[in-house]
């Protein structure tokens, strides 16, 4: 038995109406910074007027910064920062997807730490420099199911072609509200997405070299939902059982990357929407998948075999089946076809990405099953090119 710890600080409140509770519940302040994406979603579905009407009736005020990216910017980060100071915020609200919430958690720290975000980041050209001020309490509220960090540290930030994740105790949001009534307006393609985004953060953690009995139980049981249930919520968005399912299979997905850690996919898709930021995550790693994986196959057949069991119900022999039911989940959720040269992407882009992903994530390299040469990073991208 290996020696391991877990470290998850959040309270939860997961499940249909949860978000209401947000007028009634002990807040960490008076007065928040409400952090929502540049998109109309959050206005257009009443999502930002419930959550600030909630916060009135529990007596605190707020603002709204409504300029977050798909891939949130360091410069964002900042200006917001310096509104949250501004206006005595003392805590901060995440609205909405991953950027959102990953945003109101930078935020947080630089609302409470001197100079520079990337100050702070370690990895390409981050000083790693210790956030010895704190941060501010975050709550996250997500809109969508994929990526979890409604119960990790992580938060991801790009800056000059470097798309990097950084995080530490502080960045732990105090309250998750994971209401699945908010995830019903997201389009199918949107969904495919971000549910696969929480299969790979399952997957990844599952195979990943510091796995702990505790991230497993997240990681498979996170597993089977998602190919359960993905499908029918990308099929039938309005099927709150659906998306519940995955909803807690994102939150589950969460636990793993807070427990366990993603691999070097997510470095290897990060350099890629680094550089074209276009590219929706979710996406880029559902192109890496079928290559990247197929890569370590016969280096831990027995962690496939394990994943499969949990995703069918069924005893398996062959590793390979892993493959077989990621391409039949991609097929289900009608992401099968998705071409990177649709983003821009060339094949004299692939060294530079390879580059880039050791340079700014390569402490997830370290995690994989076994060490990964140049050549390999380079071939995964060459078979994920269409």
């Amino acid at each position: 038995m290996k020696t391991f710890n877990q470290y998850i600080p959040t309270k939860l409140l997961f499940g249909c109406g949860t978000v209401d509770q947000l007028a009634e519940i002990s807040l960490p302040g008076t007065k928040a910074l409400i952090v929502i994406s540049s998109g109309t979603s959050m206005r257009k579905f009443g999502y930002l007027d419930k959550v600030v009407a909630a916060l009135q009736k529990n007596h605190v005020s707020s603002i709204v910064f409504d300029k977050i990216l798909p891939n949130p910017t360091k410069e964002h980060v900042m200006e917001a920062a310096e509104i949250c100071r501004r206006e005595s915020c003392d805590f901060v609200v995440g609205l909405g997807g991953g950027s959102s919430i990953d945003s109101a958690k930078s935020i947080a720290i630089m609302a409470c730490n001197p100079g520079d975000y990337w100050d702070y980041v370690c990895g390409g050209t981050g000083k790693g420099q210790p956030t010895r001020g704190g941060a501010l309490p975050v709550i996250a509220i997500p809109t969508t199911a994929g990526t979890g960090t409604e119960v990790d540290p992580w938060t991801v930030i790009t800056y000059n072609n470097e798309k990097i994740g950084f995080g530490n105790q502080y960045t732990f949001p105090v309250l998750a509200i994971v209401d699945p009534t908010l995830m019903t307006s997201v389009p199918p393609r949107l969904t495919a997405y971000q549910g696969f985004d929480a299969f790979f953060h399952a997957a990844e953690g599952f195979i990943a070299n510091i796995a702990t009995p505790i991230s497993e139980l997240y990681s498979l049981k996170s597993l089977q939902l998602i190919y359960q249930y993905l499908p029918t919520a990308v099929r039938d968005g309005a099927n709150l059982e659906a998306r519940s399912q995955v909803a807690l299979a994102s939150t589950l997905a969460g636990m793993v990357e807070s427990t366990s850690s993603c691999t070097s996919e997510h470095s290897m898709e990060h350099a890629m929407s680094a550089h074209y930021p276009r590219l929706p995550h979710g996406a880029g790693l559902i192109a890496l998948s079928l290559a990247y994986f197929e890569t370590f196959i016969d280096t831990v057949p027995e962690r496939f075999t394990q994943m499969v069991q949990a995703m069918t119900g069924k005893p398996c022999q062959d590793p390979k089946e892993f493959l077989s039911l990621l391409a039949e989940l991609q097929r289900a959720c009608g992401v099968d076809d998705i071409r990177l040269s649709e983003w821009g992407i060339q094949p004299a882009d692939l060294p530079v990405f390879a580059k880039n992903a050791r340079e700014t994530m390569g402490g997830l390299f370290q995690l994989d099953p076994r060490p990964l040469t140049d050549d390999e990073v380079v071939n995964i991208y060459q078979r994920s090119l269409r």
